[in-house]
């Protein structure tokens, strides 16, 4: 059994010089703009017998605008960053450089008293793996950058340090296919 599933990266809240973890700010005017423009080419994404999205207020707006009407998978949550919920990398930075530097060494840290990319990592996985697996099945899911690094590091059993070399751009897709423990990463081209 094999199945389908497209993820499609949340359009954006802010500049990404503004971007804080845990961000759960709804898009901005330029993001839900963008989302309109791409709804025509990612429409037939909508046809998807499942259609997914992260509770974020980014993810579910891009899967309304999209024309998805995604149900939320709490799943699909980004990275829990605990104490540091809001905040910018630079402010983190500014205050706690050892510590932040100790948590992109080791992926199995939690300095912040949340989530530790490992974990992150194989609770996404974890739900990859729970898909309902019926034979060329389609699904989509609109989640945040984070979510969708984490599912492609998973997916091609990637070690977790190489989470921090992919960028996410707002609108990209991929797509994953296969079933659990078997995987194959496709970029999409719409």
């Amino acid at each position: 059994m094999t199945f389908r599933l497209t993820l499609v990266a949340a359009a954006r809240t802010s500049s990404r010089l503004g971007e804080r973890f845990d961000d759960d700010r709804p898009l901005d005017p330029e993001g839900r703009h963008a989302a309109e423009r791409a709804a025509p080419v990612l429409l037939p994404l909508a046809a998807a017998e499942l259609r997914y999205c992260s509770p974020s207020p980014r993810s579910r707006e891009t899967g309304d605008a999209l024309g998805f009407t995604p149900l939320v998978q709490l799943a699909l949550r980004d990275c829990d960053m605990g104490r540091w919920s809001g905040r910018t990398l630079a402010d983190v930075m500014a205050r706690e450089p050892r510590t932040v530097d100790a948590w992109l060494a080791d992926p199995r840290s939690a300095p912040h008293g949340g989530e530790s990319l490992h974990t992150f990592i194989t609770r996404v996985g974890g739900w990859l793996d729970t898909r309902p697996a019926e034979d060329h099945a389609k699904m989509v899911a609109v989640a945040d950058p984070g979510v969708i690094r984490a599912a492609m590091m998973y997916a091609i059993k990637a070690p977790p340090h190489c989470f921090w070399s992919v960028d996410i751009l707002p609108l990209s897709a991929v797509t994953l296919t296969g079933r659990a423990g078997q995987w194959r990463l496709r970029m999409e081209g719409f």
